[in-house]
């Protein structure tokens, strides 16, 4: 059966206009046009992935986004009629794994759609478990893990986790973690600070040090643990 894909704008012309798209690809599509139906829906539908407009009568974008990560990893990318920098940021920050601006391609949403539902079915390319001290990353089984205590990733944090800890003591440059991310590279594109705060956090929660490092001006790299414990 074909990919669930629930649209939530307040826009009736955007709603048809990416469910009629969706569909002509493939996807199945069921749609919201406020914040509590949305939530509503997620909750009794379970879609595979959720595009999900930002500014929403009754229960803004964001306030859905927070409350459906309190209890899953549901791909969320985020709808936003707003340019500015801050709003996407915002967006990624509370749990979005990407976000697209309005106006929109239809065409383009779909490769986003397609991108992040490839990485949330744990698509990537190497297969062997990953090991650094206490932290266990399973690429097979798409799960990490510190100390034997699960890690609650999104998709494009497990990536990035995935990615660092593989080349431990490696920068990685933002540019190489946005072409993993994204399949392009866009200068002004900060979702990859985003996402790396974020993980940041869920591991420090956990480990109790920092385990990834800012390069400034260049990228980040995983420190090892004996490294972190030294630090």
């Amino acid at each position: 059966m074909s990919e669930l894909i629930l649209v939530v704008d307040d826009e009736p012309k955007i709603v048809r206009l990416a469910s009629d798209y969706l569909v002509k690809h493939g996807f199945r599509v069921t749609t919201a046009g406020d914040g509590l139906s949305a939530l509503a829906a997620a909750r009794r539908e379970k879609p595979d992935l959720i595009i999900l407009d930002l500014m929403l009568p009754q229960m803004d974008g964001r306030e859905v986004c927070r409350a459906l990560r309190r209890e899953s990893d549901v791909p969320i990318i985020m709808l936003t009629a707003l340019a500015e920098e801050i709003d996407q940021v915002t967006g990624l920050e509370i749990g979005a794994d990407d976000y697209i601006t309005k106006p929109f391609s239809p065409r383009a949403l779909v490769a986003r759609v397609r991108a992040l539902l490839r990485r949330a079915r744990g698509e990537v390319t190497a297969p062997n478990p990953v090991q650094a001290g206490a932290l266990l990353i399973d690429v097979e089984s798409y799960t990490a893990a510190y100390a034997g205590a699960a890690l609650k990733l999104t998709p494009n944090e497990f990536k990035l986790l995935h990615l660092l800890a593989s080349r431990p003591g490696q920068t990685l440059r933002r540019e190489q973690l946005l072409e993993s991310l994204h399949g392009t590279v866009n200068s002004f594109d900060r979702s990859v600070d985003s996402h790396i705060k974020n993980l940041r956090k869920k591991l420090e929660a956990v480990a109790g040090r920092p385990m990834i490092e800012t390069v400034y001006g260049v990228g980040y790299r995983f420190v090892e643990p004996e490294q972190a414990d030294g630090a």
